[in-house]
């Protein structure tokens, strides 16, 4: 039997990564006076594309980022028309149209004993809606964030406060950006790679 011949992978042959893209500018403070501050200034900047994350719930942080308010309350609503409407022709359905039953002159459908079966299909679209809504808003799951790299960011959930502007943002310029952080009080400031 002839030898096998192992060959040492040639350097070209060496598998080649592509250099990092930019995802953004990471900038980290210390107090929720400071990120509530920088928010106001980061949404008059004009940026659009850009995220604050805290290790508990600031009130007002929305406000000082300029978000709308959630279209979730819509979604369950409709969800639950939908569970209403739904119910409503089953019941109307299987009582009425396929299995009619006359039973001492009782109507073939009736409202009032079919109501328990109706608000049951409303709960349960409802809160098919409020769960699938709210994963399907915040883009969930999602294993991995660029920010995960970062060790800074592993204080997000203790003690710190970030603002990350995304590197797609119409108004993002890495220069401009950093310079406008490190003014509005950031005590540090690290571009992220993808």
């Amino acid at each position: 039997m002839p030898p096998v011949e192992l060959r040492e992978p040639e350097a070209e042959a060496v598998e080649q990564r592509t250099p990092p893209v930019l995802y953004g500018v990471l900038a980290q403070f210390d107090s929720v006076t400071d990120l509530l501050a920088a928010a106001r200034e980061v949404r008059q900047a004009g940026y659009k594309r850009w995220e604050s994350y805290t290790p508990f719930p600031v009130h007002g942080l929305d406000r000082a980022m300029g978000m709308p308010a959630t279209r979730l309350p819509w979604i369950v609503l409709a969800a639950g028309l939908t569970g209403l409407l739904g119910g409503l022709g089953l019941v109307w359905w299987t009582n009425a149209v396929n299995y009619p039953w006359v039973i001492s002159g009782k109507p073939i459908f009736s409202l009032p004993a079919n109501i328990p079966i109706i608000f049951e299909t409303t709960v349960l679209f409802s809160a098919f809606g409020a769960v699938f809504g709210m994963l399907i808003l915040n883009v969930l799951p999602r294993l991995h964030h660029p920010l995960f790299a970062s060790v800074r960011f592993r204080r997000s959930t203790n003690d710190r406060f970030f603002i990350a502007i995304e590197a797609d943002d119409p108004c993002f310029d890495t220069v401009e950006t950093v310079e406008l952080l490190h003014r509005v009080g950031a005590t540090a400031v690290e571009e992220v790679a993808d």
